[in-house]
């Protein structure tokens, strides 16, 4: 009997697998009778039938058969790939990234981990089943022409070449800044290894425009000589309001001082695209057309990402090279349990469930500016449908007493930095029981693993929160708002502002209104008591970033932290429109939002536009004002 089930189930163009023992057994005294499998099909039938006619639904109990040998053969696969990937994390050491989750973390997403198993989360990631985020056919369509950043860090190996060439050349001619006009996921990757690497010797100085400010604007222009800066204009639509104005800017001011000037002009786009048209038609020196599938948020290792990086001198062959090398520690061949960017995602999705949706990030110094690449990715692609995950950047550590049950800590360090700070306060943190995921970079490359972590992550924790990370359906009131308020000005020279709820020789304040029988000061002090635990406080300001400002604004956030014990996020405006204006409008209903604008304190003309640029930023500010309002949320405007 110990053969049974082989001998008789010999066959042409079948497999039998079978247990080591009863492999040895056949070995042994097993015969071979072939095409054994086809010799009684009539025995069958009658078989079958006389089952049937007994009740026994032999349908189901084959389903149930193949069900339960299916998984016995998934259960010891998935064991050996995690205990293979354990080995190849141990054997490369200090050449990859580490992450590590707090022993209570692992035990709170066994589960949920457990359940993307169940669903073949991975499998299905990699091969763009977009019914991971929805069940509606079209949804799911759409879904699926997002996904192509999960083949950028292979894909864009293949464009190395042609990316090196036309840096080398930008780097021959001698030009001293590289210029990034551009918003969001254009400009923040960039950003991120500006401030990281900074450019190699001989290479241009990268620097980024994200601010539609005039007095930024014009202390750009004081910085740079234009006639020897490259100017990358990087916009996936083509027709970004801010990234366009910039550009409309800068050729004009170029037009009457270089002989032919596209060869000071870079374009990154899709397809198609007015830019992609514009580059064209003014002879720009290139325009890189980015796969359409990317989204924005998720652009990193694609052209957006990876130009500026080589005009930088960076050698983004080695960078991907990084990258594939988490790919391979996350691919479809790995289960969820296991699988490090899954598994930080599940974690940030169940504790966001528990009320812990706060992710705040402590990262080292020297690659700080990685917190705003992660505030856009999370915010925009989970703050949706009332949830989402709510990323604290930049809030300076405190006595763990200072802090709700609504956070949860992420360490992000970098081995070059000097950590014994951050690490002094994030242990005292762990031990005060709030969650810590840590995850420790050897060197500053990185930042590729980086890159495609979080994205798998956000992507994960998406799926769990049952909410579409590719999409951004709130963005488009606030562009709608601008459209209308611009076209206002236009047509009457100003905007209809309306009342002040409430003044003092110092601003004006708009928002919930007083009827004139309130000072300012309790106005103010009214609607900051509105806060609640669990909330955040959003300080939203819509001029220049200087030193001397972020002090200040950094002494506010701790002083309303330590207040009221909530989160505190810090965003310039417009910048964030195209970060966490997503999550403001569409995600929970915990913020407290702190709108400041000014009067401009200076006025630049954008060529082919009735308006300049401080009517634009203000038109901005009261759209996103506007729209808070009419979501309800809680918002006041200080000018």
């Amino acid at each position: 009997y110990d053969v049974r089930y082989v001998e008789a189930l010999l066959g042409r163009d079948t497999v039998n697998t079978m247990p080591e023992q009863t492999a040895e057994a056949f070995a042994r005294h097993g015969n071979v009778y072939p095409e054994s499998l086809a010799a009684d099909f009539e025995g069958a039938r009658k078989c079958f039938s006389r089952l049937a006619a007994l009740g026994v639904d032999f349908d189901r109990v084959t389903a149930e058969l193949q069900e339960d040998g299916v998984r016995k053969f998934i259960e010891p696969f998935d064991g050996l790939m995690i205990s293979l990937a354990d080995k190849r994390r141990h054997f490369l050491g200090k050449k990859l990234n580490r992450q590590q989750l707090s022993l209570s973390s692992q035990a709170n997403i066994k589960t949920a981990v457990k359940a993307l198993d169940v669903r073949r989360f991975v499998t299905r990631l990699y091969a763009k089943d977009g019914t991971l985020w929805s069940m509606e056919a079209s949804v799911a369509s759409q879904i699926q022409q997002r996904l192509g950043w999960l083949d950028s860090p292979r894909e864009f190996l293949e464009r190395v070449e042609e990316i090196q060439a036309v840096a080398e050349l930008v780097r021959r001619e001698g030009f001293k800044h590289t210029v990034i006009l551009g918003m969001g996921g254009s400009s923040l990757c960039p950003e991120v290894c500006a401030h990281a690497f900074g450019a190699a010797r001989g290479w241009p100085e990268l620097v980024v425009l994200d601010n539609t400010d005039p007095y930024a604007i014009a202390h750009l222009l004081s910085q740079i000589e234009p006639t020897r800066s490259l100017f990358l204009i990087s916009s996936k639509s083509g027709s970004t309001i801010e990234t366009i104005s910039f550009y409309r800017y800068f050729y004009d001011t170029l037009a009457g001082r270089s002989g032919i000037p596209g060869k000071s002009f870079l374009a990154i786009t899709d397809p198609g695209t007015w830019l992609a048209k514009e580059a064209e038609a003014k002879r720009f020196r290139h325009c890189f057309l980015n796969p359409p599938d990317i989204p924005g948020r998720y652009s990193a290792l694609s052209y957006f990402g990876l130009v500026p990086m080589a005009l930088m001198g960076i050698n983004i062959r080695t960078f991907l090279e990084r990258a594939t090398k988490l790919q391979i520690s996350s691919g479809p061949g790995l289960p969820a349990v296991g699988n490090p960017p899954v598994e930080l995602g599940a974690l940030a999705a169940m504790e966001a469930k528990k009320g812990r949706d706060k992710v705040t990030f402590v990262i080292s110094d020297t690659i700080g500016a990685l917190g705003g690449w992660l505030e856009q990715l999370l915010a925009e692609s989970t703050g949706k449908q009332g949830r989402g995950l709510i990323p604290v950047v930049g809030e300076p550590l405190g006595n763990p007493r200072v802090y709700g049950k609504d956070r949860l800590f992420v360490y992000i360090s970098h081995a070059a930095a000097d950590n014994k700070n951050y690490d002094k306060r994030v242990a005292a943190l762990e031990k005060a029981g709030h969650p810590v995921i840590r995850v420790s970079l050897p060197d500053r490359m990185g930042l590729a693993e980086e890159f495609l972590r979080w994205e798998i992550a956000a992507a994960t924790a998406a799926s769990i929160l049952r909410v579409n990370p590719f999409d951004e359906p709130n963005v488009g009131e606030t562009t709608r708002n601008t459209t209308n308020l611009l076209s206002q000005w236009q047509q009457k020279g100003k905007f209809d502002i309306g009342r002040p709820g409430a003044r003092n020789h110092d601003f004006l304040l708009y928002g919930p209104a007083s009827g004139g029988r309130n000072s300012a000061e309790k106005l103010l002090k009214t609607f900051l008591d509105s806060i609640r635990p669990g909330d955040y406080v959003a300080l939203l300001p819509y001029f220049r970033k200087t030193p001397a400002r972020d002090r200040i604004l950094e002494q506010m956030r701790v002083g309303l932290r330590d207040r009221a014990k909530v989160a505190t996020t810090l965003a310039y405006g417009p910048r964030y429109l195209h970060s966490t204006g997503q999550l403001h409008k569409g995600g929970p209903n915990s913020g407290v939002f702190l709108l400041m604008t000014s009067d401009a304190e200076e006025n630049l003309r954008i060529p082919g536009q009735e308006y300049d640029f401080a009517t634009l930023q203000q038109a901005q500010a009261l759209a996103d004002f506007a729209a808070l309002e009419e979501k309800g949320r809680r918002v006041l405007r200080i000018h």
